[in-house]
């Protein structure tokens, strides 16, 4: 795990100030001058410094690079001592462009830190103001806390929640567990007290130790549309942003994995490819996934086929002579026609020959939940948790650099509650055609004829009901354990239990809401549910800026994938490899933002708006089924993994900690994995958001060591004394 972490303090430390590196290396200090942990301690607190750090620049306002960042992910550039910039990650600029974006951070114009290609942290010291930037999407964030009269600050809480020596803070994990994407339960909390998070668009400015929170990015409003960008200008904006997201990739310095385990030497059935992704050791050069979806094709063939860096043999490509390394995963349990047509997708893709096509077959060693003993503790809890092991396998067969679609979907995809947008601006045609594809979907029938009426009625009662009502239904719904959701068609037993098959006009209909409670909440005890019910009341009564019920809704789902995303490349992490998602890049979501809401709702935009970006960069060969999705051989896996671990899965919870936390009652939660392996339609994504859970915390109990080290360093490491009682409300 990488992270960067510093402070700032309300009066200049008496400490040794580090020397500040040349514009563009980074700052160094002697091991004796250790930067200040308390500027009105005595000496010994100022040798407190995180374990395994790179001092980036010294007191009075210190920062560090941790963990095992590459020469050229860390950039720092100075114009004085005490004006200078630090720019953590993959980031396309200049040093030019990082000078001008430093004058124009110290005029307060923060918005320019985040136009640069790439994924990327930036810090900017101004005298006694330090400003830490976030991303838009959330990929990148930024947590703080209260400490030694000042602030501090990192990418990672749990460095933080040693450095303070938190306790667990339970009322978040129940929120967690009970409305995932749901920003005003979740707050700006993490799940360590007194561990705070910048929400996703905003940046952390300190002052002397004081902290203010606030947004670079303009906020959509309620009652007045932005203007409408012509569709094809929007799109050209996402191909122009993904381009140079890519770019900023390929241009980076190539880097060889570390030294691996020595080959044992020729294996029947092995090639040196399988080999070294069996010792866990990626592949030197570029590479992406290629899943047959239009997400990681995309990437692919923009990686494959950009112009090559300058001076290279070929001028097409990846490099000089080189192939991008796509792989597919395949899974063997798979059952139905699904599974197959994407493998004969992404075969037709991989024809391209500047594509080097490696296909990882995985039977049952490879389902979700194999192996739960194994993995690292990752900063907080994750639904990745469970398919680690899956993921970790592909990726071994991967290359040092590797590029993932995740995000794509968040970032593209118009959310069901965009619907009430599009009549809150009157827009009612632009409603035809997705209502009438959900009609398809439900098939020839009776009751398909009354699916637009049915939509209709939902998105204009979304239009027409307001940020506090619809966040008081929601509280409401949680203390009564009202899991049904509004308008669904539950029936007969199956109503009111969240049991039932769950359609696509379902889904649809229970994301017309401002809020809605995640698929675990079912299991959580009243008095979970009930503290999560005063948090939903407590922040509609607070003033917030809100914003229209689509663009709110949307938002907070790609909130919730970057952060998935963030613990999944934790979870899965390969040594020396580095994963890419370009959809989360800043500049790919604020060009994604500029699509039109109708265009976004029409059925299929996602594979039409990427078919676009491909042809507009000369890509026009895809093959037949492009843009198909594949949730039900995901399922499928899930569901087979489940059945295959389910007795690992019940011991696991015949003590678990969550029931001493009082979050569930174990043997409801037992019920329901021994109902899901027979076959019983129990929502898998709520087990598998318990299980993980479940599994973060005995890794964080368990843990040995702390963050921090010297003769000050605290005394405990984080959650110290495992999971505290419950209190009672």
């Amino acid at each position: 795990m990488r992270w960067l972490v510093g402070w700032s303090s309300v009066a200049a430390s008496f400490g040794t100030v580090g020397a500040v590196g040349a514009p563009g290396t980074a700052g160094t200090t002697p091991s004796s001058a250790h930067p200040s942990s308390h500027p009105s301690s005595d000496h010994e607190s100022r040798t407190v410094h995180p374990v395994g750090s790179q001092l980036l620049w010294g007191d009075p306002d210190p920062l560090w690079a941790v963990g095992d960042w590459r020469p050229d992910e860390v950039r720092t550039l100075s114009v004085d001592p005490f004006t200078r910039i630090a720019v953590l990650g993959c980031c396309g600029a200049t040093d030019e462009e990082l000078r001008v974006g430093l004058f124009a951070a110290r005029g307060g114009a923060l918005r320019h830190l985040t136009a640069w290609s790439g994924s990327y942290t930036a810090v900017v010291q101004v005298g006694r103001r330090v400003t830490v930037v976030g991303d838009l999407a959330g990929a990148r964030p930024v947590f703080y806390t209260p400490w030694a009269n000042g602030t501090a600050y990192a990418t990672a809480a749990l460095p933080l929640a040693d450095l303070i020596e938190a306790q667990l803070d339970i009322g978040h994990l129940a929120a967690l567990l009970a409305c995932p994407d749901v920003p005003e339960a979740l707050r700006d909390g993490t799940p360590y007290a007194g561990v705070r998070r910048i929400p996703p668009g905003h940046a952390l400015v300190l002052r002397e130790g004081s902290r203010e929170i606030t947004g670079y990015e303009p906020v959509a409003s309620l009652a007045v549309a932005a203007p409408q960008v012509d569709p094809e200008r929007a799109v050209d904006g996402v191909r122009e942003a993904l381009v140079e997201a890519v770019r900023a990739r390929l241009t980076a310095p190539r880097h060889a994995p570390e030294t691996a385990p020595p080959d044992p030497g020729p294996v029947p059935g092995m090639g040196p490819a399988d080999r070294r992704a069996a010792r866990g050791a990626p592949v030197p050069g570029i590479g992406a996934d290629l899943s047959g979806g239009s997400a990681s094709a995309t990437l692919a063939l923009l990686a494959a086929g950009l112009p090559g860096l300058p001076g290279t043999v070929l001028v097409h490509g990846t490099g000089a002579g080189e192939r991008l390394l796509a792989v597919t995963f395949n899974d063997l349990t798979a059952e139905g026609p699904g599974g197959e047509a994407e493998l004969q997708r992404a075969g037709a893709i991989a024809a391209n020959p500047r594509l080097h096509h490696v296909v990882v077959a995985a039977g049952e060693e490879a389902l979700p939940y194999a192996d739960l003993n194994s993995g690292p503790l990752t900063d907080e809890p994750g639904p990745s948790l469970v398919t680690a092991e899956r993921h970790r396998r592909r990726l071994a067969a991967g290359s040092a650099d590797h590029f993932t679609g995740h995000g794509a979907r968040q970032v593209l995809d118009a959310h069901p509650a965009r619907l009430a947008d599009l009549l809150m601006d009157r827009r009612r045609r632009d409603l035809l055609r997705p209502v009438t594809a959900l009609a398809k979907v439900e098939g020839p029938s009776a009751h398909s004829l009354f699916v637009p009426l049915t939509v209709y009625r939902a998105a204009r009662r979304l239009a027409r009901t307001p940020y506090r009502a619809g966040i008081e239904e929601a509280a409401a719904r949680l203390k009564e354990r009202r899991f049904d959701e509004p308008g669904s068609r539950g029936r007969g037993k199956d109503r009111g239990t969240g049991n039932g098959p769950v359609t696509a006009l379902d889904a649809s209909l229970a994301a017309l809401a401002w809020t809605r409670p995640g698929p675990a909440a079912r299991w959580l005890t009243g008095e979970a549910l009930a503290e999560v019910s005063v948090r939903l009341q407590a922040s509609a009564i607070r003033p917030s800026s809100v914003q229209r019920p689509g663009e709110a809704r949307a938002r907070a789902a790609l909130a919730r994938a970057a952060a998935d995303h963030r613990v999944f490349e934790q979870a899965a992490e390969v040594r020396s490899q580095r994963l890419h998602a370009p959809f989360l890049d800043n500049q790919v979501v604020r060009a994604s933002r500029a699509l039109p809401e109708a265009l976004r709702v029409q059925p299929g935009a996602r594979a039409a708006i990427l078919r676009a970006v491909l042809s507009g960069a000369g890509i026009k060969d895809l093959p037949p089924g492009w843009g198909a999705t594949s949730h039900a051989s995901s399922a499928a896996a899930a569901r087979a993994g489940l059945r295959a671990a389910v007795g690992d899965l019940i011991a696991l919870f015949d003590a678990p900690l969550l029931a001493d936390a009082g979050l569930i009652e174990a043997r409801v939660v037992r019920k329901a994995l021994r109902a899901a392996a027979e076959g019983e339609p129990v929502p898998l994504d709520g087990l598998a958001d318990l299980v993980s859970t479940e599994l973060w915390l005995r890794r964080l109990v368990s843990r040995r060591g702390t963050c921090w080290t010297g003769t000050a360093a605290p005394r405990q490491r984080a959650v110290a004394g495992g999971v505290p009682p419950r209190r009672a409300l």
